[in-house]
């Protein structure tokens, strides 16, 4: 059997008790003694599977048997009747030869721990060696004596003696009473311990503390040791993400998606929602540029308007001009879809209405480009391009380009729309609400448009910004659009590198930049000449090579 914790000595005694009782009594088992062996496992499954062997072997009749019990042990071996003191070492085993036949082993009281006890079943099973179930755990003592045990719970109610044992320099011990315990009913007792009356030795400051590992904290949950008891322990950190609220948790539990782990890591806190808003100073910013360069564009569009029968207005295709500020008007008003909480109805128009409009301004470019080069050519004697330059063509030609990125707009609404969302992963203390893309193939070839016929409008103005004229509009166009591909190449990296409501605040400068860029490219150098110098806005500069 395996030896008890010195909680559980009142086990032994009370077994030691039972087995003298029985060869006391001549009626009882005549002519024959009882005897048994002690073994401590120490917790350990290799310690009890070699106790079994032992249990199964025959001993080395010249060596005494080795019994470990705290330092000491008790011996009732087979018929015999005395204590025989164990501080000798280990004997020699031979597993499987019996010549004695007056020792036989009759059963086995198993360990009070089940895993103990599946492991010496697992043995004792081969040679039909029956198991008893630990049934002395149910035996009560009344005070230091075995006498008065109480058996099977037939009472349920016992006194216990707390003793504290003083050691002399003389080798000798003597017990003082301490307290004692007061079991009144299974689940009502009392303990009453006399502190002045302990005695400890100098060596300690404080009482010790009969644990093998101290009480794991929040914060830490328990690491069972390998080869250890189980009251032998490790308290390990709880890992990220993970809390433990209780004392001594055998593992870390994780916090619901809207809270987040204390520094300590013993409570969940709740998190903090952001987004981009207009009540916070960057909002603001980004808010008031829009509107600011908005209205700049309505101004420069007046400007246009009513500067409508100027030579340099009508040598750069007033319409598509008109057409072109109509649309940056609306590009960087677009910006402001991005900026708010997060609705359906904002995710829904905010990717789809960026895409067409800065389709509709690229397409407007591109087509002014081309004009600019057809109006070249057509000034050759026997040139049949004049026909391209009806203001029709050019209008034809920016419907079809808007309307490719429409169809894509429309296909993306209708298979996978955006749709308002939060992010609980990207920033541990924040759920970050944003608009989710829906579908990232549909945002991808929108962007992919746009990228097209930037690229393709850049290509053909730098090709025609040495055609020989004063005004060349070709030059500026270049321009924009260098300052449009340079800006939206560097989104990408600034978009992917940033977190939270930054993200949104990086394309949100990204539309206002590139829209800057355009306004400022094409229309500023003739608003200058407009506004600054009227007398050089006439037909004979605009058509000479220099200015005079």
């Amino acid at each position: 059997m395996e030896s008890p914790e010195p909680k559980n000595y009142q086990h032994v005694l009370a077994f030691v008790f039972a087995v003298e009782e029985i060869n006391k009594d001549p009626n009882f088992l005549p002519n024959i003694s009882l005897g048994f062996r002690l073994y401590d496992n120490y917790y350990s499954g290799s310690q009890t599977y070699e106790n079994v062997i032992s249990l199964l072997s025959e001993r080395d009749k010249l060596a005494p048997v080795y019994l470990p019990f705290y330092g000491n042990g008790l011996s009732y071996a087979y018929g015999q009747s005395s204590y025989d003191n164990m501080n000798t070492k280990k004997v020699k085993i031979f597993p499987n030869y019996h010549c004695q036949s007056k020792r036989k082993m009759v059963a086995v009281i198993g360990a009070q721990t089940s895993e103990s006890s599946v492991q010496v079943a697992n043995m004792l099973g081969i040679y039909k060696i029956p198991q008893i179930h630990w049934f002395l755990k149910k035996i009560l003592f009344n005070k230091t004596t075995v006498e008065g045990a109480i058996f099977d719970g037939i009472e349920d109610m016992a006194t216990y003696d707390i003793l504290n044992w003083i050691l002399f320099p003389n080798d000798s011990l003597l017990s003082v009473k301490v307290g004692e315990v007061n079991l009144h009913s299974a689940r009502n007792h009392s303990v009453a311990i006399h502190k002045e009356i302990n005695i400890w030795n100098d060596k300690f400051i404080q009482p010790p503390r009969s644990v093998c590992s101290h009480k794991c904290s929040p914060g830490f949950w328990k690491v069972i040791l390998r080869d250890k008891p189980k009251c032998c322990f490790q308290c390990t950190e709880c890992p990220r993400g993970k809390i433990s609220n209780e004392t001594d948790m055998d593992y870390c539990v994780e916090c619901n998606k809207d809270h987040y782990p204390s520094k300590g890591r013993n409570k969940c806190i709740p998190k903090s929602i952001i987004f981009l808003s207009y009540e916070e100073p960057l909002g603001i910013t980004l808010a008031f540029t829009a509107v600011s360069f908005s209205f700049l564009s309505a101004v420069v569009l007046g400007n246009f308007i009513r500067c409508r029968e100027s030579p340099i207005v009508k040598a750069n295709n007033r319409q598509l001009s008109y057409v072109l500020l109509s649309s940056l008007i609306l590009c960087f008003l677009c910006s402001s879809l991005f900026i708010g909480r997060p609705s359906k109805m904002t995710c829904l128009f905010q990717q789809t209405a960026f895409g067409i409009l800065f389709s509709v301004s690229l397409a407007t470019v591109l087509a002014k480009t081309i004009t600019v080069v057809l109006a070249f050519k057509a000034t050759k004697p026997g040139s049949g391009v004049r026909k391209w330059l009806r203001p029709r063509v050019s209008y034809f030609f920016v419907m079809v380009c808007s309307l490719i990125q429409a169809v894509i707009s429309m296909v993306w609404l209708g298979t996978s729309p955006p749709f308002p969302d939060a992010d609980f992963d990207s920033e541990p203390a924040l759920i970050i609400l944003k608009c989710n893309e829906g579908s990232h193939t549909a945002l991808y070839s929108t962007l992919g448009y746009l990228g097209l016929l930037a690229l393709v409008s850049f290509i053909v103005a730098f090709l025609a910004r040495k055609l020989p004229d004063t005004f060349n509009e070709a030059k500026f166009i270049t321009f924009s659009m260098l300052v449009f591909c340079t800006v939206w190449v560097s989104f990408i990296p600034a978009y992917l590198s940033t977190k939270g409501k930054y993200t949104v605040a990086v394309e949100i400068f990204s539309i206002l930049a590139s829209s800057t860029g355009l306004l400022g490219c094409i229309f500023f150098p003739k608003c200058y000449i407009i506004l600054f110098y009227p007398n050089k806005d006439q037909k004979a500069h605009i058509t000479s090579k220099h200015f005079q």
